[in-house]
């Protein structure tokens, strides 16, 4: 799986609560205190839909 370019990365935000994402293996993790949501990423893809999102921890 390709990864998400860093120009992309450094662009992108959450968008439930704003806050940057980190890359994490096929997924792009938010990094945000309160929100805990990982968005899939497919064939290099971001898939930014809450729906999609799964919840961490």
């Amino acid at each position: 799986m390709p990864p998400v370019e860093a120009a992309l990365l450094e662009i992108l935000a959450c968008p439930v609560c704003h806050a940057a994402l980190r890359e994490d293996d096929q997924e792009l993790v938010c990094t945000g205190a309160g929100c805990g949501l990982a968005y899939p990423v497919r064939d290099g893809v971001p898939v930014l839909l809450e729906d999609e999102a799964r919840r961490t921890g």
